[in-house]
Order: C-alpha cells, then sequence, then structure tokens
C-alpha cells in the first residue's frame, strides 16, 4: 500500500488518484521500501533498471537519464528521532512526463511538506518542478544542520583564545559528523550539476535554474564542510600543542630540580654512610660547616645552569 499517491494537473492541482494516470499532469506515488505492493508497481509501471535502482540495498546522490525519464537519489538530513543528523535519510526517484515515483526507507520530511500539501490540493506543477521543490527543500534543511554545526565550531574557536580552556568534550563527534555529511553532499553536489546540465526533455527552463541555484548551494555547503573540517583540526592541533608545551615546561621545571639537588643528594648520602671515617663526627661546628657548603654548591649549581643559559 502506498504512503500517498496524487494525480497532479497542469496548474498544480492535486486530488487523488484515479484508475488510470491522468492525461495531462501527472501521478505522484510514494512508497516505502518495505511496501509488500512495492515489487508488483515496480513491475507493471516502471522498467527493469530504474525498477532495480528504486529497491537498492545501498544508494548515493545521481542522475542519470535512462530513456525518456530520470533516475534520481537525492539525501537530506535525518531530522527522525531513531538517529543523528548526519546518518542521511536517501530519497529514491523515477521521473517521467506521467509518473513520479519516490521511495524511501525512514521518513524525509521534505517529502511529507510536499504529502501535506498534495492533501491540501497543491502541488508542483510538472514532474520536474516537483524535482526542483524537493531538492531545494532537501537542501534548506541540509543548510540548516551546517549553519548549526558552524555556530558550534565557532564557540570552539573562542575557546582556543584561553590557552589554559580543555580540549571541546564533542569536537571529535562534531568533527566526524562534518566528514560523515560531506561524504554524502560532495556526490549529491555532482548529481544536482549533472541534473541542471541534463538535455531530457522532461526539463523546463524553471526546474533549471532553481536546481542550477540548489547545485551552488550544494557547492557552498560542500566547501563550508570541508573548511569547518580544517578549522576544528586546527582546533584540535592547537589543544595538542598546549598540552605538549605544559607537558615539556614540567619536565624542564623537574630537570632544573634535579640539577640543582643532584649534587647535594650525593653530598648528604655520602657523609649520612654509617662507617668509620666520616670526617668530621667529633667536632662541634661540622654540621653547621656542612650546611654552608650545600648553600655555597646550590648556588654554585645556579650559577652554572645560568652561565649555559638552562635558566
Amino acid at each position: 500500500m502506498t504512503l500517498c499517491a496524487f494525480d497532479i494537473t497542469a496548474d498544480g492541482v492535486a486530488t487523488a488518484t484515479g484508475d488510470a494516470p491522468p492525461d495531462t499532469g501527472y501521478r505522484w506515488v510514494h512508497f516505502d521500501l518495505g511496501d509488500a505492493d512495492l515489487p508488483a508497481f515496480l513491475d507493471t509501471h516502471v522498467p527493469a533498471i530504474p525498477a532495480a535502482a528504486l529497491v537498492a540495498p545501498e544508494t548515493r546522490p545521481r542522475a542519470d537519464r535512462f530513456g525518456d525519464g530520470l533516475i534520481l537519489n537525492l539525501r537530506g538530513v535525518n531530522l527522525n528521532a531513531d538517529g543523528p543528523a548526519d546518518q542521511m535519510v536517501a530519497v529514491r526517484m523515477w521521473v517521467t512526463a506521467q509518473w513520479v515515483v519516490t521511495v524511501r526507507v525512514r521518513k524525509v520530511f521534505a517529502l511529507n511538506a510536499l504529502r501535506q500539501e498534495a492533501e491540501q490540493g497543491h502541488a508542483p506543477a510538472t514532474p520536474m518542478a516537483f524535482v526542483s521543490t524537493l531538492a531545494a527543500r532537501l537542501m534548506g534543511r541540509v543548510q540548516d544542520t551546517v549553519f548549526d554545526l558552524s555556530g558550534r565550531v565557532d564557540q570552539m574557536e573562542d575557546s582556543v583564545q584561553e590557552d589554559d580552556s580543555p580540549l571541546p568534550p564533542d569536537l571529535a563527534e562534531e568533527r566526524r559528523m562534518a566528514i560523515r555529511m560531506r561524504r554524502y553532499l560532495a556526490p549529491q553536489r555532482d548529481a544536482l550539476v549533472a541534473l541542471v546540465g541534463t538535455d531530457s526533455v522532461l526539463m523546463t527552463q524553471g526546474a533549471r535554474d532553481l536546481l542550477r541555484e540548489q547545485a551552488n548551494l550544494a557547492k557552498l555547503t560542500v566547501e563550508e564542510l570541508e573548511g569547518l573540517i580544517a578549522r576544528m583540526t586546527a582546533v584540535q592541533d592547537h589543544h595538542t600543542a598546549q598540552a605538549a608545551m605544559r607537558q615539556g615546561r614540567n619536565g624542564y621545571v623537574l630537570s632544573i630540580v634535579a640539577a640543582v639537588f643532584l649534587p647535594l643528594g650525593f653530598v648528604t648520602g655520602l657523609f649520612g654512610v654509617n662507617v668509620a671515617g666520616v670526617p668530621g663526627t667529633g667536632t662541634p661546628w661540622a654540621f653547621a660547616a656542612l650546611c654552608l657548603a650545600l648553600v655555597a654548591m646550590t648556588a654554585g649549581a645556579v650559577w652554572v645552569l645560568r652561565r649555559i643559559k638552562w635558566i
């Protein structure tokens, strides 16, 4: 059973489907991938190669002409509660002059908005207007997500101004999110560029203009994600450098202390042995003399360290 099905006239009026596709306009049918009626529908209405693309277990963004139709795969951010936004949801499409067939695995909010508008009697007037409208809504949600991520990266960079600030706890996850989104949006950029350049008879000038804008937006979004990845790497490198500097400074201080007290430990250890022959054991002022000698040795060690510019 379809998730929804509408007959859409050339002036954009959507109604419940009839027995056959309309003579003018097109029919939109929307399926869940697990729908038991989907295989029979594809056998009847969709050629074998596009049908296989609609039910493929794994997809990537694509825009390929097949006969008089188009095989399209687009992705949007996951706004469902069952996963993070970067676990992007896919829309598989077969588009002809009479049919727009869409298949999804998870709920796609951009498609759901089109469905609600169709239930109210309004829909894009042509198949390519449907595609361009869907692409615009998918990319709009993607852009909002990337803007939110950019704001969080700005806060991370602000924390870099404080040398003793801790590493942001969500830095690694945010960077993984940007990398995963770029993984899907880079081929989507290429798919939209290919779609703009297609010579399909379905393409109208208005749809081409809108899709060109979405292709440009996809390019900017990919560039923004690449910039965010580089900025988060710089934040990570800064905190790594700061940690290395603190560790080196601490090691330096310990080395100086060890250099000063090493000879003192040797002398006090030597005079602390419990064997006969240790000088000064019978002299009352021997301990005071030893202390003065230790002070002199400390001053000498400091002078030597300063002379060789260790401190």
